[in-house]
């Protein structure tokens, strides 16, 4: 418990003596898929970012539509930090209740957890002292380990024995984020 107190304490004193950004995604929220993250500067041209993406929709039709991800990511302005052109590198964790894109008109869904690694860039806009906005898109390589499973029985469709796996490249990061400076 000291530890934890103490990480804390010293995360909470390194974001008060930088500029640090709260953000929301306009788009994913309209979508009822909130996205909200945390940005804060490291250096002279970079910032590191943390962000959750969340869809609590058990179900959307029949299908299942829940999944969580969670995506720590350095950024390296070319211009200035919050204004301008940056390039980002990110690795992150999803977990996922979740009917793919290919199985969309079938039967079929996974339940099950990954991890991302890609790229993401973007452009920054200051609007005030206090307001910012951040258009960026981002994507890469999804690792995911599942067990699927048929929907309404909940039987599993496929034979591995522990967690199925599937690795794809794709966009997964968009939109604009409305950003406020906390400090």
């Amino acid at each position: 418990m000291k530890k934890l107190f103490i990480a804390l304490f010293l995360f909470f004193s390194f974001l008060s003596q930088s500029q640090t950004y709260i953000k929301a995604n306009a788009f994913t929220t309209l979508l009822t898929v909130p996205n909200i993250g945390l940005e804060t500067s490291i250096g002279e041209k970079s910032t590191l970012q943390f962000d959750v993406l969340a869809s609590f929709w058990e179900s959307v039709n029949g299908k299942p539509r829940e999944f969580y991800t969670f995506t720590p990511e350095y950024r390296y302005h070319f211009k200035e930090k919050y204004n301008g052109f940056y390039a980002g590198a990110h690795i992150g964790a999803s977990i996922f209740n979740f009917q793919k894109w290919n199985y969309i008109n079938t039967n079929l869904y996974e339940k099950g957890f990954g991890y991302f690694i890609g790229t993401t860039i973007g452009y920054q806009v200051k609007i005030n002292d206090k307001f910012m906005l951040d258009c960026f898109l981002g994507g890469g390589w999804h690792q995911g380990f599942y067990k699927g499973y048929y929907i309404g029985t909940n039987e599993r469709y496929e034979q591995a024995k522990n967690y199925n796996k599937s690795g794809e490249w794709f966009p997964y990061r968009g939109g604009v984020m409305i950003s406020y400076k906390l400090n």
